[in-house]
């Protein structure tokens, strides 16, 4: 008996492990891994063709990544990146665009993204593509995702995600990475930073 609940506990951790390394909100890089490039965004948008080039010179963009159907991450992302831009003085807080971008083309269309991201803000954009330019822009910005097929459910598949934020300017340059966080502190903190470099 002692034997099965070591095994049990073993698996258990063995679990916990690969699920933090795929969504990766606390999990350190390795230490010969190479910085995101980060780099150009285009796709379209709930604001039609949407490109970081459209922002101006003083602003920023907060990058997140994930899918409308997410349970939990995607929907605490947004309320953080809602709750980091209301602690930002007024002048601050219009240099701020919150981008979500979809790695689920096949269920999150533009007319979706529009209702889920209404519910957090009129200023938050929300962008998907094919997949090859999701795969590029993934790529460039160290993100990584997987598909979970679930046919027992009504969703049918789930995705496992990174949960990172990305505090980019207009040229995709990667000011700051803010971990995932239940608290907007260490976003405002990042944001402040980039909008400094940016002034």
């Amino acid at each position: 008996m002692h034997r099965k609940a070591l095994w049990i506990g073993g698996a258990l951790a063995v679990a916990l492990l690969v699920g933090l390394a795929l969504l990766g909100p606390s999990t350190p890089s390795p230490p010969d891994a190479k910085p995101p490039a980060g780099g150009p965004i285009a796709l379209d948008s709930t604001r039609g063709d949407f490109s970081l080039e459209q922002l101006s010179a003083d602003q920023v963009a907060v990058v997140s990544f994930g899918y409308t159907s997410c349970p939990d991450v995607c929907p605490m992302n947004q309320a953080v990146i809602r709750q980091a831009l209301t602690r930002l003085e007024n002048d601050r807080h219009e240099r701020v665009v919150p981008l979500f971008i979809s790695v689920d083309p096949e269920r999150d269309s533009v007319a979706r993204l529009r209702d889920y991201l209404g519910y957090f803000g009129e200023r938050f954009i929300g962008a998907t593509g094919s997949q090859t330019q999701l795969d590029d822009i993934a790529e460039r910005y160290g993100v990584i995702w997987r598909r979970n097929e679930a046919p027992d459910s009504a969703m049918g598949y789930t995705i496992d995600h990174s949960a990172k934020l990305f505090v980019v300017n207009r040229h995709g340059e990667i000011l700051e990475q803010v971990m995932y966080s239940t608290s907007p502190e260490k976003l405002v903190e990042a944001l402040q930073a980039a909008l400094e470099q940016q002034a």
